[in-house]
């Protein structure tokens, strides 16, 4: 009786002969499992854009009516008017994305310890420096990719909602096919997000060390020390730098990476920013943003080591 039917092809069984892995698989399917664990990465901005939207379609009943009186009711440009009801659903799904990358990043390597999976998790070929790069570039890539892919599609059919709302009135649906800079303000918003990444990553990364190292309250870890040295400061030296330090890191890329004032020195409005107003040369050239960055792989580096000895809880 043969058995050739059930034998293995001669390039797996024969020994000695591996076959080599790609060097990104193991990274990008230990991106995959941290979107399979955590779907709130894409759950909560979905859910954020379908309110968004309800409350959106609610109010097209008065489109019409807006459009015919926009001289009389609003003195602002028309453009602008007309772009902030998408600048808001780009400004709220940005939240969303803020919030749930910072609490991921709390819970990163904390969750794993805390359920124990850390011991399954480690008995497989893949590098501590592996599973924290692919942790760390969730709230750095993965959200706002997600963030941005869930706001164009949002922005889509809210225009395509108002076209219909002013075809079903009678009016002509080009007042908002070219009134709206869709383009401008998804070109605007894919630079906001990209910019914020790179900026906030310090603060990602500092949460991922906490949750590391912290057995538990993580989010009062992250957050008490540097109240603490900001309080300590105030009252040793009745100085707030430090405070101002970690302003400057929530808040500090605007001026690093927009021109905040027009050629006449007006203040330009953030529902409507053009795109002569970006500056991506002076932000990538900020001694704030390569600074950050340097802190970011201090801290990636230091969580690389916790995980390599860190325990279950």
């Amino acid at each position: 009786m043969s058995t050739s039917s059930n034998a293995m092809p001669e390039s797996i069984v024969q020994p000695g002969v591996r076959t080599p892995a790609h060097p990104t698989r193991p990274l990008c399917w230990s991106m995959r499992r941290e979107l399979w664990e955590n779907r709130s990465l894409y759950v909560a901005p979905l859910a954020g854009a379908a309110v968004y939207l309800l409350g959106y379609f609610i109010s097209l009943m008065w489109v019409p009516r807006r459009i015919e009186g926009l001289a009389e009711q609003d003195p602002r440009p028309a453009i602008l008017v007309f772009a902030t009801p998408y600048s808001h659903a780009a400004m709220l799904l940005m939240a969303i994305g803020f919030l749930v990358a910072f609490f991921y990043s709390l819970d990163a390597l904390h969750g794993e310890r805390r359920d124990r999976s850390i011991l399954f998790w480690k008995s497989l070929p893949v590098s501590d420096l592996t599973t924290v790069l692919s942790k760390a570039s969730v709230p750095l890539a993965v959200v706002p990719l997600l963030v941005f892919a869930i706001t164009v599609a949002l922005q889509i059919v809210m225009l395509l909602l108002s076209m219909a709302s002013l075809l079903i009135s009678g009016q002509s649906a080009a007042t908002v096919w070219t009134q709206v800079p869709l383009f401008q303000l998804q070109i605007v918003f894919f630079y906001v997000l990209a910019v914020t990444a790179l900026w906030y990553a310090p603060i990602y990364c500092w949460l991922m060390l906490v949750s590391g190292w912290a057995r538990r309250a993580t989010f009062l870890w992250a957050v008490l020390p540097p109240l603490a040295v900001a309080v300590a400061e105030n009252i040793a030296f009745r100085t707030s730098y430090f405070g101002a330090l970690v302003r400057y890191r929530f808040f500090g890329f605007a001026a690093a990476a927009f021109d905040l004032t027009d050629k006449h020195g007006v203040p330009i409005d953030p529902h409507f920013i053009p795109l002569a107003q970006l500056a991506p040369a002076r932000f990538l050239s900020s001694p704030g943003l390569w600074l950050g960055l340097l802190v970011a792989a201090i801290f990636l580096a230091a969580s690389v080591r916790l995980r390599r000895y860190q325990g279950p809880i």
